[in-house]
């Protein structure tokens, strides 16, 4: 990924889509204050509102998108994928679920994160995209692999043909997890291998989220795969990380649009 700067805020991009507008913005240059400072774009956390609402508008110019356009999701840590093809008059975001997918130009699609993988997907072929939510539950629930088969049903996009970014999440040196989650894990990828790694110590286990979404992808056909390699919990410094922060902190944004 790449970092780039505008004007007072900061976000990654992936190095695969030079013409598409996106970006995963950092935690500065926005207008919450601690423990949400300052590009906080969670209105649930107890920031307050009007400077959450000036931090959306500081990503959305950032991106020049069209924030009038915008659509977002209650995130729940499912799997269940929203077709936007228009933001719903009257109601910020669209319905209860982790994924939201369309072909519409000039429709923003919006999440926030601290510590789950933000998941990003384009078919340039059929123009479309789509964004997603994934921590361990909709990892191995296979959110991924889900929203690819969802571009294919309403697009007719193959999986050849998706480019995926996988954005910056708690890293497998910091996100410790507890058996119910190894046991999750295997009976979903029906591995552990590269997916858990245990400390030598205490046998403590620790889940790579950017990896078994990148599995995940693989088995459906995607071959265009970026991921971030950037660990929130350790890098606090950029972004939230609920695990790091002890909940006490904001949400970082992704955004794409056509």
């Amino acid at each position: 990924m790449e970092k780039v700067h505008h004007e007072q805020v900061a976000y990654y991009r992936f190095e695969q889509w030079e013409s598409l507008k996106h970006g995963i913005f950092t935690r500065y240059g926005g207008k919450s204050r601690a423990p949400f400072d300052s590009l906080n774009v969670g209105g649930m956390r107890g920031d307050d509102l009007q400077a959450v609402k000036q931090n959306h508008v500081l990503m959305y110019d950032a991106l020049d998108v069209n924030s009038q356009r915008a659509s977002t999701v209650w995130l729940v840590h499912g799997v269940d994928i929203v077709i936007v093809n228009d933001p719903i008059d009257g109601r910020k975001w669209h319905a209860l679920a982790d994924a939201m997918i369309t072909d519409k130009v000039d429709t923003p699609l919006v999440m926030r994160y601290a510590d789950c993988t933000p998941l990003m997907f384009y078919d340039p072929v059929n123009s479309a995209i789509g964004l997603a939510h994934a921590g361990w539950r909709g990892t191995v629930a296979g959110m991924a692999s889900r929203t690819v088969k969802a571009m294919t049903m309403a697009y007719g996009s193959k999986p050849e043909n998706i480019e995926v970014g996988i954005g910056p999440c708690i890293g497998p040196r910091r996100y410790q997890v507890g058996e119910e989650v190894v046991e999750a894990v295997q009976l979903y990828f029906g591995t552990l291998n590269g997916l858990i790694t245990r400390d030598t110590h205490d046998g403590t286990a620790y889940f790579d989220l950017g990896i078994a979404n990148t599995i995940d992808l693989e088995r459906v056909g995607v071959t265009k795969i970026e991921l971030s390699g950037i660990c929130t919990a350790e890098r606090t410094d950029e972004f939230y990380s609920h695990r790091a922060e002890k909940g006490q902190t904001g949400r970082f944004g992704a955004v794409i649009s056509l």
